[in-house]
């Protein structure tokens, strides 16, 4: 052993009082100076979101309708809390054997059989810091967010077939991928595939191809692993989101059911599975899931406070003004403990205020509110989100001050501007609720931003690229749509040689890209990354 155990820390998650002060007596003869213990997966979630730990000792105890060990790990990792260096040791039995050894191919550090040895854990131990150590730079590189240069010394190794290459070769695609290099990214995957065929690295192609705009690769690439692998929860997150960049709601809710059912402690898949569900029309569903969400993690950071609002609309619809306020008491509890203030936190609170107005039957004071909202959304900040948010109040108010010209118009603004693809249209459409005007408005502002990409490419693909850069700047001013903005940068980079005065051009369209076309929070522990054109906005896919 390193004589740098004598300064380690380490977690011990196990619900067997005996069995974590067995190996809490392990670690602290090995020279563990600190040893912390926790009963359930959940808590150790809470805990490690806070605190930084060496040694992750975590006992695999699958419990029927609880988070088992493997969905902690798959979390935190997919979810980006678990930093690199910290070595997570997986204690299993005989009956849950394989299926340790299979999810050892992604990201685990170690594991062991019961019963084991004090030796035993001491040589997994020290293999897994031997590799941690030689790793080093990787990680440092990591922690100072120098991701490019930590995923270049990651491409070497695995170049190299140095030790540990395929270890280096994972950390290395997954950033790749958090830098936007698909196309590297997927060459790494499929070189690592041909190396030693692992469910991971199929897994990283779809990621890749999909991060590329490739959904009908990805699809198909998904299709085969899930066939062959039925209960490798990973791969329905994934089809989920490419069947929703397909617009297809309910067969992505299909998909975030089973990877639900697969792991249901896990948090974040609760609160995605809640979400499309709401937005698929299955109010019920959605309010079940999202309240177990809210019950098992509200304080976590993996909680998305959406999934609050999205409860407290649903609180309204029903009439439960005690669970509404609940709710909203909540939401204020989140906003007062956030610094610097989050406007986002700032524009849910307004959406509750509205709600609970209505509920009060103070129509005036709701639609003061949903006005001060729709101001609001002329901000470069504004996001799908708060523009679907923002169409359920309008669709909740019912007023003698309210014209339906006023409502018509707000709809048409939302439209043009959010309406990037068939799945950020369709989840602005389940939003309006019965109002088939809205739904109708909607779509066709969805046809007509479509119609102007269509004919810019038509005028880049006959010589006329400067015009049809142009009408899609014009276009992009007008409406603020990220698909166009995003579009006048790809056509301006392709046809650049050919336009007079490119450079004019791309400053006005990177003055665009800056104001309106928005990071995507898909994880609160991690640096935000610019959305992509026709990204829906779902947290944590």
């Amino acid at each position: 052993m390193d004589s740098g155990i004598y300064e380690a820390n380490a977690l011990i998650v196990d619900n067997s009082a005996t069995s974590r002060s067995v190996m809490a007596a392990q670690l602290r003869d090995l020279g563990v100076k600190e040893v912390r213990q926790s009963i359930h997966p959940r808590d150790a979630r809470a805990l490690l979101e806070h605190k930084s730990f060496d040694i992750v000792i975590c006992a695999y105890q699958a419990v029927p309708g609880e988070m088992s060990g493997q969905d902690l790990l798959d979390e935190l990792r997919r979810e980006h809390v678990l930093p690199f260096s910290t070595v997570f040791v997986m204690i299993t039995s005989e009956a849950t054997y394989a299926r340790v050894t299979e999810a050892a191919e992604a990201a685990l550090d170690a594991y062991l059989v019961r019963p084991y040895t004090t030796a035993a854990l001491a040589e997994r131990l020290a293999q897994a810091r031997y590799r941690k150590k030689i790793l080093r730079d990787i990680f440092e590189a990591i922690e100072k967010g120098e991701h490019a240069a930590a995923a270049d010394m990651c491409m070497e190794r695995f170049e190299a077939r140095t030790q540990f290459w395929l270890y280096a070769a994972r950390i290395g695609a997954e950033l790749l991928l958090r830098q936007g290099r698909h196309e590297e990214a997927r060459k790494l995957y499929d070189a690592i595939i041909a190396a030693r065929t692992v469910p991971w690295a199929r897994l990283g192609v779809a990621r890749a191809e999909l991060a590329g705009g490739n959904t009908h690769a990805a699809r198909r690439t998904l299709e085969n692993l899930i066939g062959e692998l039925p209960d490798y929860a990973d791969s329905y997150d994934v089809m989920g989101h490419v069947l929703l960049e397909q617009g297809e709601i309910e067969n992505a809710l299909g998909n975030y059911r089973r990877a639900a059912s697969l792991t249901p402690g896990c948090l974040a898949r609760l609160q995605r599975c809640g979400t499309l569900a709401y937005y698929a029309g299955e109010r019920g569903e959605a309010l079940r899931l999202l309240d177990r969400a809210m019950s098992l993690g509200i304080k976590s950071k993996m909680f998305d406070l959406m999934s609050l609002v999205l409860i407290g609309i649903m609180r309204y619809d029903t009439k439960d003004q005690r669970g509404l306020r609940l709710a909203h008491e909540a939401m204020v509890n989140e906003l007062d403990q956030t610094s610097p203030k989050s406007r986002r936190l700032e524009r849910f609170e307004m959406v509750f205020r509205a709600l609970r107005s209505l509920a009060d039957r103070k129509t005036g004071e709701a639609l003061e509110v949903t006005r001060w909202l729709t101001v609001e959304a002329q901000q470069g900040d504004f996001d799908l989100e708060a523009a679907g948010l923002l169409l359920a109040l309008w669709m909740r108010i019912s007023s003698p001050d309210l014209t339906q010209e006023e409502v018509e118009t707000v709809v048409t603004g939302l439209g043009l501007r959010f309406c990037t693809s068939k799945s950020s249209t369709e989840v602005l459409v389940t939003m309006c609720e019965k109002n088939e005007a809205a739904k109708d408005e909607l779509r066709a502002c969805h046809t007509r931003i479509f119609g102007v990409a269509e004919t810019a490419m038509k005028h880049s693909m006959r010589g006329t690229a400067r015009i049809g850069v142009e009408l899609l700047i014009q276009q992009g001013e007008a409406t603020r749509n990220a698909k166009l903005i995003d579009m006048a940068g790809l056509v301006l980079k392709r046809q650049a040689e050919k336009i007079e005065n490119a450079d004019d051009l791309a400053g006005r369209i990177a003055s665009l890209q800056e104001r309106f076309v928005q990071p995507l929070g898909v994880n609160p522990t991690a640096k935000p990354q610019r959305r992509e054109a026709g990204g829906l906005a779902l947290r944590g896919l």
